[in-house]
């Protein structure tokens, strides 16, 4: 995430700021929180919840040890393509290239359903390459091995899909990368 080849991590960090400034929540939920790239843009001021939830043990602890400042802090184990959530909602979740991985069935369902009434959720997607490369090269031939795993995601239809949930498009970011990479960030709100 942070190799020249690709450098998304400041990208999706820049990304998650201005969601938390659209939006300025009293409470957040990151899906798939890794490392918890981002929250120190978490003010707690004005924020006194802030739910992180990942499949991998390890990152949560990672988070636990940089971030256990933040005030409100909880974090949850969970597959949130396999399990369901069963969380009190918050004013913001956030999800940056969680559906690519986790799809968007119960991994939708379960975004949707942490959202409180007259929330956001803000979304990240990466956009196709005209290379056709999702996974970007780099020095890590590990990386590749991801790409059995990542599906793009369309963001017209997902953005019908919302729709259809009530929920509304407020705001919408593109942000290009190397590698002739693009994100797309919108924030969605609860009608």
């Amino acid at each position: 995430m942070t190799s020249a080849e690709v450098q998304q991590f400041g990208v999706l960090s820049e990304l998650f700021a201005e969601a938390i400034a659209f939006r300025r929540p009293a409470s957040i939920a990151i899906l798939g929180i890794a490392g918890g790239n981002g929250l120190d843009w978490i003010d707690s001021k004005m924020t006194g919840r802030v739910v992180g939830l990942d499949v991998n043990p390890l990152y949560l602890d990672a988070v636990r040890s940089r971030f256990s400042h933040l005030s409100g802090l909880e974090l949850h184990c969970i597959n949130l393509a396999e399990q369901l959530v069963e969380l009190p909602p918050v004013e913001l979740v956030h999800a940056a290239l969680v559906f690519e991985h986790a799809g968007t069935g119960l991994c939708l369902d379960n975004a949707v359903s942490l959202v409180a009434n007259k929330g956001a959720l803000s979304i990240v997607l990466q956009l196709p390459t005209t290379a056709g490369q999702n996974v970007g090269r780099t020095g890590f031939a590990s990386i590749q091995r991801l790409a059995s795993h990542f599906s793009l995601i369309d963001p017209m239809q997902l953005r019908e899909t919302l729709a259809e949930r009530s929920f509304q498009l407020a705001f919408e970011s593109r942000r290009s990368l190397p590698a002739d990479k693009e994100f797309w960030m919108g924030i969605f709100v609860r009608k």
